[in-house]
């Protein structure tokens, strides 16, 4: 078992990250691709002997991308496309009137610009943003 453990530990080491493999007589998408994982397992101790961490490296089975190579795909993350201009103004414009025709005498000064804040948000939401 060690021998087995020391071999496999010499030729990752020397090898390449993926190692290929192909069977004769099937086509190229049967192929089987392995790549060297590193793992560790904590193995507790008690009173009398004390914990430690057990290491080794496994041969995990991947798949092989089509020119051999390791190859790892990226995606962007999607921005945010939802664009509500058009709802916060109509909502801003909406709100600062009905905060007018609801306002008499001094409140008018706040109820205004607040009911234009309230109604762009509220607008921005129905339109999607």
């Amino acid at each position: 078992m060690k021998i087995a453990l020391a071999t496999l530990l010499a030729l990752s080491a020397a090898s390449p990250a993926i190692a290929e493999s192909t069977q004769p007589g099937y086509a190229n998408d049967s192929r089987q691709c392995a790549r060297s994982e590193y793992r560790e397992e904590y193995v507790p101790g008690n009173k009398n002997s004390p914990g430690y961490v057990r290491t080794w490296n496994e041969a995990v089975q991947v798949p092989c991308s089509s020119i051999g190579a390791r190859r790892t795909q990226q995606t962007q993350p999607i921005g945010d496309t939802n664009d509500c201009s058009e709802g916060t103004l109509i909502g801003g414009l909406l709100g600062a009137g009905l905060a007018t025709t609801g306002s008499r005498g001094k409140d008018r000064w706040w109820a205004i610009p607040a009911g234009g804040a309230a109604g762009a948000m509220l607008g921005c939401q129905i339109d999607g943003g």
